[in-house]
């Protein structure tokens, strides 16, 4: 089932991506977090692709390894399904109604808005207000999704020795995360239309936020794995080394100039593109601010020519600016891996109750 309410207890954020899993557990005093514990745990080639599990077993497994490596005793965890698979639709019910005759209701009626037998399909609800047309009534956000696409997930960390506590979406993990950021932006920045390009192995998803609320998410197919590529045909290495030397450097000196500045450039292209079909399809007006996200943001100077060529704001996300960090951790660490652990802080943020 989802769990789309805002309180639980204490949990980890677990965010199972095509390359990694990333692991993360906050704690909270007062209005300020601490990074407790985090950890990134490579996954198996093809055992993730295409946001879907194919296997459980060795899913499950770096889950064990993720854990172990964070050193962490918590075992609930908040885990996301992608947005991709999930029916989000806002319906207006009577006000008034108990959460029970409210899940009731909706039961009976959500055959109208889900086109799966409701057998197979894992449903939520959270009310979000009063209705802007009829004050007798309120706002429900319902959330539904097959229940193989839960349960898939549910299944892998189980395996991992956790249990789901919170299974959410990831579009609204982010919600939570760059609320988060922007409260960190420096006085005076406005903080209207937020966009972010989370560029991935494999996906590069671009979404844009009015006042901290998705209106608009785009998928495209480009990712950091195209740069492993041409290193790997490049130098001849096997993907695995490439991948390792992207990472630790070491390449020749003709790396740079001749397959990193040609990605980066390409980069700053792909968005650039996205941004184009956010302005064509939108009245909103022009984006305030972008933030780079996933993997590929920690390339040294991606920003800088982000912003040059889209003369927006950019930055790169890094949730935990203003956060307190755990002695153990690793700080430089941490920051490296900020950029891809949007969701992971979304999802442990479910636990800040």
């Amino acid at each position: 089932m989802f769990s789309l309410k805002k309180k639980s207890p204490p949990i980890l954020g677990i965010d199972i991506s095509a390359t990694a899993i990333k692991l993360l557990e906050l704690s909270r005093s007062g209005n300020k977090f601490r990074v407790e514990s985090y950890a990134v745990e490579a996954l198996p080639p093809n055992s993730v692709s295409e946001k879907t599990i194919n296997d459980i077993e060795q899913v499950g497994e770096a889950v064990s390894r993720a854990v172990k490596k964070a050193g962490t005793k918590t075992k609930h965890a908040a885990i996301a399904v992608a947005g991709s698979s999930v029916i989000t639709k806002v319906i207006t019910m009577p006000a008034g109604l108990s959460d029970d005759d409210l899940e009731n209701q909706i039961q009976v009626e959500a055959d109208q808005y889900i086109p799966f037998p409701l057998e197979e399909v894992a449903m939520d609800f959270e009310v979000i207000g009063e209705s802007e047309e009829n004050p007798e009534r309120v706002d429900v956000l319902l959330a539904a999704s097959r229940s193989e696409n839960v349960d898939n997930v549910v299944a892998a960390i189980e395996i991992g020795g956790l249990t789901a506590k919170v299974v959410d979406i990831e579009s609204f993990a982010i919600e939570n995360t760059v609320g988060l950021i922007a409260d960190d932006m420096p006085e005076g920045s406005s903080t209207e239309v937020i966009a972010v390009a989370d560029v991935g192995s494999n996906i590069t998803t671009f979404s844009v936020m009015q006042k901290l609320k998705t209106i608009y998410s785009r998928e495209e197919s480009f990712g950091g794995a195209q740069l492993t590529e041409e290193i790997q045909r490049r130098y001849g290495l096997s993907f695995e080394e490439a991948g390792l030397a992207k990472r630790q450097g070491g390449l020749p000196d003709n790396y740079e100039p001749e397959v990193l500045e040609p990605f980066k450039e390409n980069m700053a292209s792909q968005i650039g593109r996205a941004l184009q079909f956010f302005y064509a399809s939108s009245q909103v007006g022009d984006v305030d601010q972008l933030i780079l996200a996933g993997g590929c943001s920690s390339i040294p100077g991606i920003a800088e020519l982000v912003e040059s060529k889209l003369d927006v704001s950019t930055s790169i996300a890094n949730p935990f600016a203003s956060m307190a960090v755990a002695s153990k951790i690793p700080a430089k660490s941490l920051t490296n891996d900020a950029p891809a652990m949007m969701i992971a802080c979304g999802l442990a943020l479910r636990g800040d109750g």
